[in-house]
């Protein structure tokens, strides 16, 4: 059968589910005559060390070796051997009922891109999802709805169906539990259109310890999710601390030279400059980090073009940086040799506040030029690769 034969594939990642595997592939061919289309049911063993792949076969399953260990490879591989014009995904473990298909379907055939089996809109079977995945499972979703701006109810949930152009244009590259986000994350990126159906989640058969440990699978979701989105990650919080550090040192600029500064009841000396320095400093660098990981993501292509890139690209060139790093870096070392020529002038004293402040703000004015000067060639290397991508 060759793949414009094949209108649904059902692909269901394996790893020792000797237990189960040969129920879920009948069930996968059950729901395939029920719908009366040309289809295929594909197992990705992922190195099984039990009966398994010798079940599926024996239930009528193309089994697909994948050694690269991982949920998410193990997918991925099943997909990329798929030949179906529909690609229906789930559990080996009898969880996701296949008999359901055909409402996975439905929108698809209707314009869908994808379509996600949602079991907090369906039903949970009692003994089916443990206490930490009730909780976990809808913290996930939030914490993706929030950043990537869509409105899911189970960003989580293994049975999903998809059609083959859709699935050409998500690039996935996630190896483990975590490419269930991801594939969520690069739709919503690509523009693709995700519906969700209700569907009934059944207590598993395997019969043995989960492959997913809740905290470190979760903790692999949210670094996805932050890597995913830098302007959370770098750019806001950098952007804050920049500003708030450089309040900090630009408010002491205006008390009086051999005087603390008063906030009400509060002294802010030299010491909160300090702080605002290491603000300044720590934030510029987030922020500089930020538009790396915005090229890195485009030269990558794990998105597409960026506007503010092209904006930043076409406007801030090396020469312009070079320039402007070059005048804060002379600038900074003005201030702080005026101050030094200051103190010597008054025979080696003690520096009063305002000297002392002085000698922060054009220390760290220098240090940002610094930075800039060099992260000046390293963005202009990098612009290269940018603009050939």
């Amino acid at each position: 059968m060759d793949g414009e034969d094949v209108d649904v594939s059902i692909v269901i990642p394996c790893l020792n589910e000797e237990n189960s595997i040969g129920i879920v592939v009948e069930k996968a061919w059950q729901a395939l005559r029920a719908m009366n289309v040309s289809g295929e049911v594909v197992v990705a063993d992922n190195g099984s060390t039990d009966r398994s792949a010798e079940i599926a076969r024996s239930r009528g399953a193309r089994v697909v070796a994948v050694p690269e260990k991982g949920y998410g490879n193990a997918l991925r591989g099943g997909i990329e051997a798929a030949r179906g014009r529909y690609i229906v995904m789930g559990d080996a473990d009898d969880s996701y009922d296949f008999l359901e298909t055909p409402r996975l379907l439905a929108p698809l055939r209707e314009g869908a891109d994808i379509v996600i089996g949602s079991r907090f809109r369906g039903t949970i079977l009692p003994g089916a999802m443990r206490w930490s995945s009730r909780i976990g499972n809808p913290l996930v979703t939030a914490i993706l709805n929030l950043l990537f701006r869509s409105r899911l109810s189970d960003s989580q949930s293994g049975m999903r169906a998809f059609t083959r152009e859709a699935w050409q244009r998500l690039r996935l590259q996630s190896t483990g539990m975590e490419f269930a986000s991801e594939m969520l994350i690069q739709a919503r990126r690509a523009g693709l259109r995700i519906a969700e159906v209700p569907i009934t989640f059944h207590p598993d058969r395997r019969g043995r310890p989960p492959h997913l440990h809740p905290i470190r699978d979760g903790w692999r979701h949210l670094k996805l999710m932050l890597t995913y989105s830098p302007t959370v990650l770098f750019l806001a919080p950098g952007g804050l601390m920049m500003l708030l550090g450089l309040l900090l040192m630009g408010v002491q600029l205006l008390a009086p030279m051999d005087q603390p500064l008063w906030l009400g009841p509060v002294r802010l000396d030299f010491h909160w400059a300090i702080l605002g320095s290491l603000l300044t400093l720590s934030g510029y660098t987030l922020i500089q980090a930020h538009f790396l990981a915005k090229i890195y993501s485009v030269t990558h292509r794990f998105q597409e073009q960026d506007r503010v890139l092209e904006v930043g690209f076409r406007l801030l060139t090396a020469e312009r940086v070079l320039l402007l790093s070059l005048l804060a870096i002379l600038l900074g070392l003005g201030i702080d040799g005026w101050v030094l020529y200051d103190w010597i002038a008054q025979g080696y004293g003690a520096l009063v506040s305002g000297h002392t402040r002085l000698v922060i703000f054009g220390s760290t004015l220098a240090a940002l030029g610094i930075q800039a000067f060099f992260h000046a060639f390293l963005f202009s290397i990098m612009g290269d690769a940018y603009k050939r991508r």
